[in-house]
């Protein structure tokens, strides 16, 4: 593989944002996934979990990157060339997350997920979550799993967790970040998830399975939902 394979592309068809850069590197820095993982922690045990001694180290390292004038951005391959695109928004006064999917013959990337101050989700559920991350397929910023369920953490909301995903995510804590107590974290973070909270999925009524969340795209009951069409693409991208 190649250097360009791992770069995503210089621009995301419909999104309007740059530069972005590929910063790979910033998944090995332990400091840069307590920043990532703080929206996921919405309980003063889970924030106290996830930062401990390591709370004003974090926070400076996480200035610095929103600081950057670049848009540092990952990405992780899907089967059929579809893409999930990470893109830190470093722009003054709306700093924020953006989880994008794409593929080539696709007019536009779709915002599945936003992760600031006006947060929109979840864009993932936990089986699909787990695909993404399982893949295996060469291409994008990291093949390694552990990065790659840290990465799209903050995307997830699913009120049905199966009882392995604990020791699922204390795995990749333990790898990837320097937390005292991973196991634990694990269990608050999947409890409280990320801002948009838990959503329930089913596929009744549409073949696809959509959720109920107030703040999601691909709940069809909000106005801002991605059209039936939309939805059935992307729920076949994601497809365990």
């Amino acid at each position: 593989m190649n250097s360009a394979d791992l770069r995503p592309a210089a621009w995301i068809p419909g999104y309007d944002g740059g530069p972005l850069t590929h910063r790979a590197g910033l998944l090995d820095e332990p400091l840069f996934w307590l920043g990532h993982l703080c929206s996921c922690a919405q309980s003063e045990e889970a924030e106290e979990l996830l930062f401990g001694a390591d709370y004003d180290a974090a926070g400076d390292f996480q200035q610095r990157l929103w600081d950057r004038g670049e848009w540092p951005t990952f990405t992780v391959p899907l089967a059929d060339k579809h893409r999930l695109h990470v893109v830190y928004r470093t722009v003054a006064d709306d700093t924020g997350t953006d989880y994008l999917l794409h593929h080539p013959d696709w007019d536009q990337a779709e915002l599945l997920a936003r992760d600031d101050g006006h947060f929109m989700g979840p864009g993932l559920s936990w089986p699909e979550l787990v695909a993404a991350t399982d893949n295996g397929l060469p291409g994008g910023s990291t093949t390694d799993p552990d990065a790659r369920l840290l990465l799209l953490l903050p995307a997830f909301g699913d009120d049905e967790v199966p009882d392995d995903a604990v020791v699922r995510l204390t795995v990749a804590l333990s790898a990837r970040t320097s937390v005292e107590d991973p196991e634990t974290l694990a269990s608050a973070l999947l409890e409280d998830q990320a801002a948009p909270g838990p959503a329930h999925w089913t596929t009744a009524g549409h073949g696809f399975p959509v959720n109920d969340g107030e703040y999601s795209f691909r709940n069809p009951a909000n106005r801002f939902a991605l059209s039936a069409d939309r939805l059935s693409q992307v729920a076949t991208a994601l497809a365990p």
